[in-house]
């Protein structure tokens, strides 16, 4: 019989409400903190409470910040008539990380999913939508993910998109990098056919 500790059951079932901790791990992170010290415990709790209190939607793009506008939209030397869309904030970080990508983004925060009850309305697709009524922007590089909802989403934005004049791309798709042939799916196969570039 498990001895039932409260503080202890309520600590691993708030690790274990997080995406992806199941409840083993839910114990091993409610023991690491049981270890911490009283300082490193405090620290803890007062990184989780700023980052809860400070960090908010970039007012222009809709990335994560802690001022009103984020640091890519902030830097002049950015390409502002590009806009790169994504799903989620961890997108901007992935894509941050290649140095490949000079101009701007769009977090949509989701996608598309009539499935789960979310529709345009419930993503940035307004605030982005009137990002382009000023006429700056030449091109918009649809980056949501390869999912059937990431493909409806860039879709429905694509049809919105198009009629301004502005230039809709999707990121190529492939195979990855050091991957075997032998071990990719149809899909991915197809379409890093249809992607082929000349060399």
């Amino acid at each position: 019989m498990e001895k039932k500790i409260a503080p202890l059951s309520r600590l691993i079932d708030q690790f274990e409400r997080m995406p992806g901790i199941g409840h083993k791990s839910a114990q091993r992170l409610a023991f690491y903190v049981l270890n911490m010290t009283d300082g490193e415990a405090k620290s803890l709790t007062a990184a989780i409470t700023e980052a809860h209190e400070k960090i908010r939607r970039c007012s222009v793009c809709c990335d994560l910040t802690d001022t009103e506008s984020c640091s890519v939209c902030e830097n002049p030397s950015r390409d502002r008539s590009v806009i790169c869309v994504v799903e989620d904030p961890r997108d901007v970080m992935a894509i941050e990380r290649t140095h490949e990508y000079n101009g701007l983004y769009h977090v949509l925060h989701g996608v598309i999913s009539p499935l789960n009850s979310i529709g345009p309305e419930d993503l940035t697709t307004k605030e982005l939508i009137s990002r382009l009524s000023d006429n700056t922007v030449s091109e918009v590089i649809m980056a949501t993910n390869p999912t059937v909802e990431g493909e409806a989403t860039a879709v429905f934005l694509s049809r919105i998109i198009k009629p301004l004049g502005i230039t809709v791309s999707r990121l190529a798709y492939g195979v990855p990098v050091g991957a075997d042939l032998e071990y990719a799916d149809e899909i991915t196969l197809s379409k890093a056919i249809e992607g082929r570039k000349t060399l």
